[in-house]
């Protein structure tokens, strides 16, 4: 079982950014401290939701912060990034420190971020699978050249090569995954034998139908078994440990609502369609029936059951639903100290 934080740098009512990346980069440094396996970073813009508007960067500053951890982005919205550019980050962040990097890309949204950076909507509707494709044709070759609708350009040599040999003797490029919200981008992932990341908002029955999929997609694309039998998916979640039965709910229910509201009030769709919005309270409560939120005990019984239900042994959980720095660094303490013991 390997448990890692998830990192959306989020500002709650009445903070700054600054507090809200303060909290976000302690956060990942308490996660290596107490000896969890990963910090996965989301990547939002203009909105409150999430400060932080570049992973990779994010990601570069906790690289060399730590010696022990990996971290990943979850996601780099790929739509919003040229793939050459996104891929090369994705190099230079593998070699440098020694492996430890994880690139983690996702369509995104219809949001107004394609018309800022002038992905467009088509980027997003229809652009991902030429996206992903160049960039990984950019981290396993030599020379790429762009021969897609979107991307076209020369053959050009690949500077640094993601596959060159690390310190430990291995030629290997960083691992890539792939957020997952549809049948679709699911199959696209298990056609390029690529692990997900699968949503917070979804219960352990639900992920569990996405892994089938991908097996049977991987599978008939003609994966080799060993890639289909250990593709190392990831589950988003949330994590609040506190003793006492409610103690965890009701810290969560007291303060993510108003984030929640606030954050995702913001977003503003790039061509005006209609957004339902989920309720703040009615959402916080169903991440807390989902997730470990409650005593050490109860919370590796719920991540050993998803273990068990869905097959996915990796997770990424979000520790800063308090919105407090205090209060993060000591559930990611605890998450370490009191729930990692339960699940060896």
């Amino acid at each position: 079982m390997r448990i890692g934080t998830f990192v959306l740098a989020a500002q709650f009512p009445g903070q700054g950014p600054g507090e809200a990346l303060h909290r976000a980069v302690r956060s990942a440094e308490a996660a290596e401290e107490s000896g969890l396996d990963s910090v996965w970073l989301a990547e939002h813009h203009f909105v409150p939701y999430g400060v932080c508007p570049s992973a990779t960067t994010l990601a570069a500053l906790l690289l060399g912060r730590t010696r022990r951890i990996r971290v990943g982005t979850a996601v780099s919205v790929l739509p919003n990034h040229h793939p050459v550019a996104l891929a090369e980050q994705a190099a230079l962040l593998h070699l440098t420190s020694g492996g430890r990097f994880s690139l983690g890309v996702g369509r995104g949204g219809p949001w107004v971020d394609l018309e800022v950076f002038r992905g467009g909507l088509d980027a997003y509707e229809n652009g991902f699978p030429e996206s992903l494709g160049l960039l990984l044709d950019w981290l396993r070759e030599p020379r790429v050249a762009g021969r897609g609708e979107r991307f076209g350009f020369r053959e050009v040599a690949v500077v640094p090569r993601a596959d060159e040999l690390l310190a430990d003797g291995s030629a290997q490029g960083p691992e890539v995954i792939v957020a997952c919200t549809s049948p679709k981008t699911v199959r696209l992932a298990a056609g390029r034998g690529l692990p997900m990341l699968l949503g917070m908002h979804c219960g352990d029955e639900e992920k569990a139908e996405m892994v089938a999929l991908w097996r049977t997609a991987a599978r008939e694309a003609g994966q080799p078994p060993e890639v289909v039998e250990g593709a190392a998916h990831v589950s988003a979640g949330v994590a609040q440990i506190e003793d006492g039965p409610g103690a965890a709910t009701e810290t969560l229910v007291k303060t993510m609502p108003g984030w929640l509201r606030q954050g995702l009030d913001a977003h503003v769709t790039v061509d005006g369609r209609h957004r339902v919005m989920r309720d703040p309270v009615a959402y916080t409560e169903l991440l807390c029936g989902l997730h470990p939120v409650g005593p050490p005990q109860l919370a590796a019984d719920r991540l050993a059951a998803t273990a068990e239900r869905t097959g996915i042994t990796r997770f990424a959980l979000l520790v800063e639903g308090s919105g407090d720095l205090a209060a993060t660094e000591e559930n990611v303490r605890r998450l370490g100290a009191d729930v990692l013991p339960l699940l060896t």
